[in-house]
């Protein structure tokens, strides 16, 4: 075969839908140079500063005019887009002639969507994860720690628990009962205070968005997410409100460019802190609380025994609605929801994958230990009451959901 056929096959073939071919060979280029750039941190570094950042500003300022979720208007066209298409091409292709035509349009359709999205996802968001992350930014240090120093922590966010648990209001059955919109008017500012200590944490005020399908997002496992193409903080609106303000501070950092979500955890716990709204204190008490709780009580059983033993009945009911909430919702659905998102964070190096939340506790204990080197642990009552806890080997939420 000549040249001249082969170019003269390559024409035809590339005539056939010439869109299409041209988004796929354009979206695989993106993320073939992605993962081709990956070890060229400086690279990306300056491209997280000159592409991310700016196009994710541009974009909430756009998105941030609009009182709704655009990321869920947009998820929920894609869906029926694809439901009406994948139908009314299914009636075509036997009812109208060129069978094979429309059958291979159809299926490079289908290609064409996902390899666009996946390269839109890599330079408006995947580029975050090689270049410099939060610890780098702020010369905080992930150093190892000791079981004293990780107990010690552990019973100050439990005492911090405690005290806020009466400051926020209660249902009738003692179940924290604030009110989403109050911390959702309240999240343009919640970074204010913290930006002084972190300007690497600056950005825009924005509102995070609570979505209208969030029993939906409980199904898969999610309590919110950042859209970054809408550069949009997006929050469950179902599940029980005590960790709702820490979700939403979750949220909130990776719209200002924390990409791992061990770093989004602490920078949410730290905001919520230095914002010192009793709701959003509380939530991340509790936050920072469930991962240094349960990694203390693989640490240590007995320390960790005698600090929940420690925790009032109101923490303690947060904690049993927040289960019961999850308990519901442990499908199948669920599993490979989880599975799928495990294999993204593999993807992108965070080799710990789902339990990579908990590296989160080195953060806190490095920052919070030099603070309280004098304060003592909390102690139960009793030591009865201690031992008893050992019964609630499930007390503590197992690590915060995904977003």
């Amino acid at each position: 075969m000549t040249d001249e056929k082969v170019k003269s096959g390559l024409r035809a073939w590339y005539k056939l839908c010439p869109l299409r071919h041209t988004l796929i060979l354009v979206s695989a280029l993106v993320i073939l140079l992605h993962l081709l750039t990956r070890p060229l941190r400086a690279l990306n570094v300056w491209l997280s500063a000159q592409l991310v950042r700016p196009a994710h500003r541009w974009l909430s300022a756009q998105t941030g005019q609009v009182p709704f979720s655009v990321a869920e208007l947009l998820i929920a066209l894609l869906v029926v887009f694809l439901l009406v298409y994948l139908v009314s091409q299914l009636v075509n292709l036997f009812r109208k002639p060129k069978f094979f035509l429309r059958l291979y349009r159809t299926l490079m359709t289908l290609v064409t969507l996902p390899l666009a999205i996946y390269a839109g996802f890599c330079l408006l968001w995947g580029i975050y994860y090689y270049g410099d992350d939060f610890m780098a930014q702020s010369g905080l240090e992930g150093a190892p720690i000791s079981v004293e120093q990780l107990e010690r922590v552990t019973a100050y966010f439990a005492d911090l628990a405690n005290e806020y648990s009466s400051r926020v209001p209660r249902d009738g059955s003692g179940v924290c009962a604030v009110d989403r919109g109050a911390i959702l008017d309240r999240s343009p500012v919640l970074y204010r205070a913290v930006e002084a200590d972190f300007p690497c944490l600056e950005g825009p005020e924005l509102r995070a968005k609570g979505v209208l399908c969030s029993r939906v997002m409980s199904y898969v496992d999610f309590t919110g997410f950042f859209f970054p193409f809408t550069a949009e903080a997006n929050v469950n609106l179902d599940f029980p409100p005590a960790l709702f303000a820490s979700t939403v501070a979750h949220e909130l950092a990776h719209q200002r460019g924390v990409a791992k979500e061990q770093e989004a955890n602490f920078v949410a716990v730290l905001a919520c802190l230095e914002d010192g709204d009793p709701a959003y204190v509380y939530s991340a008490a509790l936050l920072a609380y469930t991962h240094l709780g349960n990694a203390l009580r693989q640490a240590d059983p007995e320390a960790w025994a005698r600090i929940y033993g420690g925790l009032n009945e109101a923490v303690r009911a947060d904690f049993a609605a927040d289960r019961a909430y999850w308990k519901q919702f442990e499908t199948p659905v669920q599993s490979v929801s989880n599975t799928v998102y495990e294999g993204f964070l593999h993807s992108y190096n965070q080799s710990l994958g789902l339990k990579s939340y908990g590296a989160c506790v080195d953060l806190l204990v490095n920052y919070y230990d030099p603070l309280l080197s004098d304060s003592p642990s909390p102690t139960p009552d009793d030591a009865e009451n201690a031992v008893s806890v050992e019964d609630e080997a499930n007390s503590l939420p197992a690590d915060e959901k995904n977003s």
